[in-house]
């Protein structure tokens, strides 16, 4: 069994796709995933599951479409890959809860930094499937603006290591 984090997009944030987590954690369930935790009602779900990456964000976001009657985005990542996103993190000197990583399906574009436009204080850096921000004074009065990241979803660095955290503890386990 492998553990799995999965990070849903636009759930439970600025009022827009309300999913409460026990029906996120009853549709894990239901899709035959195991030893489901939810964390913090933005969307972050742990579980273990014999399926592959691929077919894991297959059944989620069908599931999710089912529920909301529209598409709702899922990053998908294995326990590892996890802690290597919080070990990659180019700006670890920096308060967690000022840095994220924006989640992509996959490799960033080579412009994936360069394009963005309104940073101020920001500073960003490409990952492997992943964009780092910096968000300097915070993200509040930000104006940055990132192409490559439109079908991302964001976690603060703070959110990373626990959920890295929690889904090594179910490899472990």
């Amino acid at each position: 069994m492998t553990a799995y984090i999965a990070l849903l997009r636009a759930v439970n944030v600025g009022g827009t796709g309300k999913l409460p987590m026990v029906e996120l954690k009853a549709m894990c369930e239901e899709a035959g995933f195991a030893n489901v935790t939810t964390y913090i009602a933005s969307g972050n779900v742990v579980f273990t599951s014999r399926a592959a990456e691929r077919s894991v964000k297959a059944k989620l976001e069908e599931a999710l479409t089912a529920y909301a009657g529209k598409h709702v985005g899922v990053m998908v990542r294995t326990a590892a890959e996890m802690a290597a996103v919080a070990k990659a993190n180019p700006f670890s000197q920096e308060a967690g809860n000022r840095v994220v990583a924006i989640f992509l399906d996959g490799k960033p574009p080579a412009d994936a930094v360069s394009a963005a436009t309104g940073a101020t204080d920001e500073k960003l850096a490409a990952g492997v499937r992943e964009i780092y921000v910096h968000y300097g004074e915070g993200m509040a009065h930000s104006k940055l603006k990132i192409p490559a990241a439109k079908n991302g979803t964001a976690r603060n660095m703070n959110t990373v290591a626990k959920l890295a955290e929690m889904a090594s503890a179910l490899d472990a386990g």
